[in-house]
């Protein structure tokens, strides 16, 4: 009997985890066209009622959720294909290599980048430390940065050298960061990976939503720019020159 119940029960997940899968690629299809993403564009694409479709997501920004967790985890999972294409004794040409795969995702991708970088309707005071620490594509970077770290022991500023309310918040950071995978001598790693994360992210922001020339964005130029100065803060700038003819052949492909 308590067999029957299981198998039941589990038959009815995977039919939940079904039709949420249908959800999204509806979801997903609706974001590039006109009119957009709404709860009924959707009910009427995955052929529900407005009421059936409530039974899966509660409102439009659990929809948009969903959506962009279905997002952040296939791309994380491409970012991690990008790195690996790449010798694991080279975190240097590890990150550059994820680095370009996600900028061209995202110029490619640009509602979908909107959606898990940019969402309108988050929630006032921001995430939670749980909800970011559930953002791979930012652990996915922040756990490359300290593969550099270990790799190139670049420079990281002492703790009472911050900002009281940068110190604040380094044992207990909101960001997408395992904090215990951080030595205590090296908290002002957290610091290093802000200011990181600040650089590549706006510069690709920038050029997603076109908020500079496009001779610029369709060059590169303001990509390389940002990857120049962040391997000087990286430790990395002396495998430049090494590297320059893959980020080429990268940033062309």
């Amino acid at each position: 009997m308590s067999g029957s119940a299981g198998t039941a029960t589990s038959r009815r997940e995977r039919q939940r985890q079904a039709t949420l899968a249908e959800i999204v690629e509806a979801a997903r299809e609706l974001l590039a066209e006109p009119g957009g993403l709404s709860l009924r564009a959707v009910a009427q694409r995955v052929g529900m009622t407005a009421p059936a479709l409530y039974r899966y997501v509660a409102s439009y920004q659990d929809l948009v959720e969903l959506l962009a967790h279905a997002i952040d985890d296939e791309t994380a999972a491409m970012l991690r294909e990008a790195r690996d294409s790449q010798p694991a004794d080279d975190p240097a040409a590890r990150i550059i290599r994820a680095a370009v795969a996600f900028r061209r995702w995202a110029l490619a991708h640009r509602e979908e980048f909107g959606v898990v970088f940019a969402n309108p309707l988050a929630r006032p005071g921001g995430k939670t430390q749980e909800e970011m620490r559930d953002h791979q594509v930012g652990m996915f970077f922040n756990d490359l940065l300290l593969e550099l770290w270990r790799t190139y022991d670049f420079p990281v500023p002492p703790v009472d050298e911050l900002d009281p309310a940068v110190v604040a918040t380094l044992s207990d950071p909101v960001a997408p960061v395992r904090v215990e995978d951080i030595p205590p001598e090296a908290a002002g790693l957290l610091w290093v990976f802000t200011r990181s994360w600040l650089a590549f992210y706006g510069t690709v922001t920038l050029e997603v939503f076109g908020h500079c020339d496009p001779r610029i964005i369709g060059s590169g130029a303001l990509f390389r720019d940002m990857l120049a100065q962040q391997a000087e803060l990286l430790g990395i700038a002396h495998e430049l020159p090494r590297l320059q003819p893959q980020i080429e052949a990268w940033l062309a492909d």
